[in-house]
């Protein structure tokens, strides 16, 4: 396999890497509560997920 013959600089290094980037979850608002949640996730505040009552909050 072709290996590099010369070190590539930092700068060469961090400009390929600019696009790795963290990216915040996207939160929706719970249908049942109106408070945020993750998408796709249990809302924490009511238990409920697709108009289901899955978790038992106290």
């Amino acid at each position: 396999m072709p290996n590099p013959k010369r070190r590539h600089s930092k700068s060469r290094r961090d400009k390929r890497r600019t696009h790795y980037k963290a990216v915040p979850h996207t939160a929706s608002v719970c249908p049942n509560c109106g408070s945020p949640k993750l998408a796709h996730a249990v809302c924490f505040e009511c238990g409920y997920y697709n108009g289901r009552k899955i978790l038992q909050v106290s």
